[in-house]
């Protein structure tokens, strides 16, 4: 059984980002963006409520301070700053959770705060940092500084992402678009996931086999053909801890 997991709750003000509506019956856990990126004070309390009401589990999606670049511009920051700044919308998400009485599942850094991490050691200790405090699981792609720095030096849970639709360049970084998303084939995401899951291996962007962690499956909201991409995975995902749960409940009957 595996886990998907879904970067989502990034609307703001009146402006609508995903389709959270059809995603969120759909995942196991929901990766809300913390208002840096995406997202505000209201839609990240609708969403966690939203979260609620499906038994989808919560992590933080915090990022740069980028709203204009949606979190994709990399910025140099010290490593205390990285701390505090992942702290603070972390910290915020986590009251949204107290109020609908759920625990934080999990911290997952976004856009350029994750990517950059994944190469520099120091950026990577100073999210470690910021996780400890909560002491949750933090998300990440193994073979990279997330891997080598959360779980082999600082001893952390570290769940290893695959991405379902994303692609991975010659290096195993993943190729992220800088402008508007386009449609990913959900054919192609569907059998690299099965893929991954069995032989942890997907083909690069320069057609050679490369090795990746798959602990969970991720697919990012503002894909426009998400929820086709998400109900293709369903098809190698299912049963997920959420089904077996759910079908262990006693019956109304």
């Amino acid at each position: 059984m595996i886990e998907l997991n879904c970067d989502m709750g990034e609307s703001f003000g009146i402006y609508k980002v995903g389709n959270d509506e059809e995603i969120m019956p759909l995942i196991d856990i929901a990766n809300v963006a913390c208002g840096f990126h995406a997202s505000d004070p209201n839609h990240m309390r609708k969403t966690v409520a939203f979260a609620k009401k499906h038994g989808v589990k919560v992590g933080a999606h915090p990022s740069f301070p980028d709203l204009q670049g949606f979190g994709r511009r990399e910025i140099k920051m010290p490593r205390q700053d990285i701390k505090s700044m992942v702290m603070y919308q972390v910290g915020a998400l986590k009251s949204f959770l107290d109020e609908q009485d759920m625990p934080l599942n999990h911290i997952k850094p976004h856009g350029s705060l994750y990517v950059m991490a994944a190469k520099d050691e120091n950026m990577a200790n100073a999210i470690a940092d910021a996780v400890e405090t909560f002491n949750v699981s933090i998300f990440g792609m193994a073979n990279t500084c997330h891997e080598k720095i959360y779980k082999d030096e600082r001893g952390l849970n570290f769940i290893a992402e695959f991405y379902a639709d994303l692609d991975y360049d010659k290096e195993g970084n993943l190729v992220v678009a800088k402008g508007k998303n386009a449609n990913y084939d959900s054919k192609i995401a569907a059998k690299r996931v099965m893929r991954a899951l069995k032989e942890k291996k997907v083909t690069n962007t320069i057609g050679k086999d490369i090795n990746v962690g798959c602990d969970t499956i991720c697919v990012h909201s503002d894909t426009p053909n998400a929820v086709e991409i998400i109900t293709g995975c369903l098809l190698y995902t299912s049963p997920s801890p959420r089904d077996v749960e759910e079908s262990s409940m006693p019956s109304c009957a």
